[in-house]
């Protein structure tokens, strides 16, 4: 029979919860790593064929045997920081790999109540059992199964570290402090939540909390039919919960790193801070360059770091901001071939690097396809629908980028994830229709008036719908934020969209001249 859990050096891995620790802290690996790890690990170090490996884990899909090699990478790379000499994946040339030294634990290693568990460095969340409210024992199972699903959903986020169910589990009917919770299950944040059925109605409540104050950082509730397909209910609903947490987690992480010490900082609080400026306001980009460059100076390898750092280099372009755009150009794509290097399975770097890339002249379909694998990996990602809804309009695709980026406002109805406006009021313009262009570039403009691309695609939708004096207008008030009225257009790959943006501009810049 194969243990649930077994240690080898000083990791120990959970193949029934599917948990990787170092010591006392989990370990995150991409879902195919840990996926491999499993496989190996539940042989008792016996030797694992190629064929049979991409068998187990790409069961039914069609993969090279190139997707192993990376994998198997990625997992030595996070193994190696047991401090051992060699690697714990050994590769045993024309048969497979096997996993070295393995052992039992001596005993289980599931915090008892009370106990502490340190908590991770990166953020970790744990999804608690939801209340029944119905008054129905037969919902119980409805309420169990959201909380797979939500948990499912929140897994692919690949930043968050999130509770197996089996874990949490054991808090059902118990009423206990979250404090307790999270110092119990080493977590900075609970989710829970409760259902309640009416006839063929339901609702969902959630909270979600800070477990080392107990403050409550996000509320909301879903109301809807209770329909014969249940899955569809649950998929919907969890999917939308993803969607939003996502960047409530952010701003909490960044509002956590900014009470630290500006003395004491990690590459981690470094990404974050630069993280917020940026989302902030495009004034503040270019100091968040600098911090996301501290931060790759500490560690080389960080991946979300490298892949802000090329999108704060496209950005400098894109707004008309950097003093040097030949070497901003040449950095910018340094830092996102970098990114690409180490993302393995991580969406936000893939979406970030790719969109970079796309700007910087790479080729379009490649960093389309890019975007689509970040969306496989986590559906509910709602920045990787921007992205995917800027590479579609800058591809000549319009009406496919509105309906991605209407996706990505779906998931992310609150939290600003991109410049959404500006993008549906470009992607109209580019399809003729003028009318529906300018009210959503004015939209744009009102929410940041910094930022000066809404104001040169509303002076090109002006001069060719005639009206010049509001087109002039525009112009006048894009020079009062940046020297650079005329832009490089070339990311608009489609020909006839680039001439009808830059005619109506030039129309525009003569009249107001």
């Amino acid at each position: 029979m194969v243990e649930s859990e077994i240690s080898f050096g000083r990791f120990r891995i959970n193949l029934t919860r599917r948990e990787l620790w170092r010591d006392n802290r989990p370990v995150r690996l991409g879902g195919r790593a840990l996926d491999i790890l499993c496989v190996l690990a539940s042989t008792g170090g016996a030797v694992v064929t190629k064929d049979e490996l991409m068998a187990r884990v790409w069961a039914g899909a069609v993969v090279e045997e190139n997707n192993l090699q990376v994998h198997i990478r990625a997992l030595r790379v996070a193994l190696e920081e047991d401090g051992t000499e060699g690697s714990w994946i050994v590769t045993v040339p024309g048969r497979g790999y096997r996993l070295l030294r393995l052992r039992q634990p001596p005993a289980a290693h599931d915090p008892a109540p009370g106990r502490s568990v340190p908590v991770p460095d990166k953020p970790s969340l744990a999804v608690l059992p939801f209340l029944n409210l119905s008054g129905d024992p037969e919902q119980q199972y409805f309420a169990d199964g959201m909380v797979e699903e939500i948990i499912s959903a929140l897994s692919r986020i690949r930043w968050l570290f999130v509770i197996a169910r089996t874990s949490s589990s054991s808090y059902k009917g118990q009423a206990v402090d979250v404090r307790q919770i999270g110092r119990e299950l080493g977590v900075h944040y609970v989710l829970e939540g409760s259902v309640r059925k009416s006839g063929n109605r339901v609702r969902i409540t959630f909270q979600l909390i800070d477990a080392s104050t107990g403050a409550d950082l996000w509320a909301d509730r879903f109301d809807g039919p209770m329909g014969e397909d249940v899955f569809d209910l649950q998929d919907k609903v969890a999917s939308s919960v993803a969607g939003v947490i996502e960047p409530a987690l952010q701003a909490a992480e960044t509002a956590r790193s900014t009470g630290r010490p500006t003395t004491d900082l990690t590459a981690y609080d470094l990404y974050l801070r630069a993280h917020a400026m940026v989302s902030s306001s495009a004034q503040q980009i270019r100091e968040a360059l600098r911090l996301l460059e501290q931060a790759i100076a500490l560690d080389p390898r960080y991946g979300p770091a490298l892949a802000w750092a090329a999108y704060c280099c496209f950005r400098l372009l894109l707004d008309g901001r950097s003093e040097d755009p030949a070497a901003d150009r040449l950095k910018g794509a340094d830092f996102a071939r970098r990114a690409l290097e180490v993302a393995g399975d991580d969406p936000d770097i893939l979406a970030h690097a790719a969109q970079a890339l796309s700007y910087f002249g790479e080729d379009a379909g490649a960093m389309i396809a890019l975007v689509d694998r970040a969306l496989t990996l986590n559906p509910n990602f709602a920045r990787g629908w921007f992205v995917s809804g800027v590479l579609r309009m800058d591809a000549g695709q319009p009406d496919i980028a509105i309906t991605h980026v209407e996706t990505s406002l779906r998931l992310s109805p609150r939290a600003r994830v991109g410049t959404s406006l500006t993008v549906i009021g470009e992607a109209h313009f580019l399809a003729r229709r003028f009318e529906e262009a300018v009210p959503k570039l004015l939209l744009a403009i009102h929410e940041d008036p910094s930022f000066p691309v809404p104001y040169r695609f509303l002076a090109a939708c002006y001069a060719h719908m005639g009206r010049l004096a509001e087109a002039r207008e525009m112009i006048t008030r894009l020079r009062a934020i940046t020297s650079i009225v005329i832009p490089d257009a070339t990311n608009l790959r489609n020909a006839e969209h680039r001439e009808l943006f830059l005619s109506g501009l030039c129309l525009a810049a003569r009249e107001e001249t």
